[in-house]
């Protein structure tokens, strides 16, 4: 079963978008020639993008809640929607350990950077039908705390922000 499921890997967007993207980055931070500095701006961006993103999602749990369970409730909805997924966890994840140095609190955000890294790469060796089954019975719990998750996703996104900016504020 795996070595089916892996040949179907390769013939999916895993072999065009994930797999590209993730050799773009890998070859970015190994180029001798690369400013180092052009590649923390690239990583803020990524980080604040993803504060930003964050904050306007629990802004719209709250106005909206229909439209974010709709919106949730497509995630690993297809294996596009589930590599595409997992092609922004990572680069989210990687962005967040490379930018962890600079950082407030730098520990935290390294080993929240690692966790997400490697809870993707544990979701991209499964079956994404088994990571659309995993958010089937996780929906009806976060519809039914959604304020309670609005919060905390408002919450982390102000503390991912703080966190990339903190050291212009000082």
């Amino acid at each position: 079963m795996i070595c089916y499921y892996i040949r179907n890997i390769k013939a999916s967007l895993l072999k065009g978008l994930i797999r590209k993207g993730a050799t773009a980055f890998l070859l970015l931070c190994r180029t001798r020639n690369l400013n180092w500095h052009a590649m923390n701006l690239f990583a803020e961006i990524v980080v604040a993008a993803s504060s930003v993103f964050l904050i306007g999602l629990a802004g719209v749990m709250f106005v909206k809640p229909s439209v974010m369970v709709r919106f949730i409730g497509s995630f690993a909805g297809s294996a596009r929607a589930h590599y595409i997924e997992m092609f922004f966890r990572l680069l989210f994840g990687a962005s967040l350990v490379l930018l962890s140095p600079t950082m407030w609190q730098a520990n935290l955000f390294l080993i929240l950077g690692w966790a997400i890294i490697i809870s993707s790469a544990a979701l991209l060796i499964m079956p994404w039908q088994w990571h659309y089954r995993i958010g089937t019975r996780v929906l009806p719990i976060l519809v039914r705390y959604m304020r309670l998750y609005a919060l905390g996703m408002f919450a982390f996104g102000a503390l991912l922000f703080y966190g990339v900016f903190s050291m212009y504020l000082h």
